[in-house]
């Protein structure tokens, strides 16, 4: 069974870090791009972040380049490692198998004062 479960969501303040976490179950991790999507209520799911499965090609919306970093290690987990937050970031963030359409359940996070 194909679990995606992500971690490391949370309140934040603006200009603050946070690094989320992305544990895969279910499927051979390293045969599979992955990648992290965020959604506002009253708004399409947005992808954010996608590393391909050796790692060697990453790709961001332009809304996030120069701030986050999409990373994974060689067994099971992608990272999002999140810097210079704005409030606009506010989201419920997601992973997700890229190839195979898995997705995970969320992990909110809030940017505010």
């Amino acid at each position: 069974q194909v679990q995606l479960v992500e971690s490391g969501g949370g309140l934040v303040q603006p200009g603050g870090s946070l690094t989320l976490s992305c544990a895969a179950s279910g499927f051979t991790f390293s045969s599979y791009g992955m990648s992290w999507y965020r959604q506002v209520p009253g708004k399409e799911r947005e992808l954010v972040a996608y590393i391909s499965a050796t790692g060697g090609t990453t790709n961001y919306a332009d809304s996030v380049k120069g701030r986050f970093t999409i990373s994974r290690d060689n067994v099971n987990t992608v990272y999002l490692q999140m810097h210079t937050l704005k409030p606009e970031d506010t989201a419920v963030y997601y992973c997700r198998n890229y190839d195979r359409g898995d997705w995970g359940r969320g992990t909110r996070v809030t940017v505010s004062s």
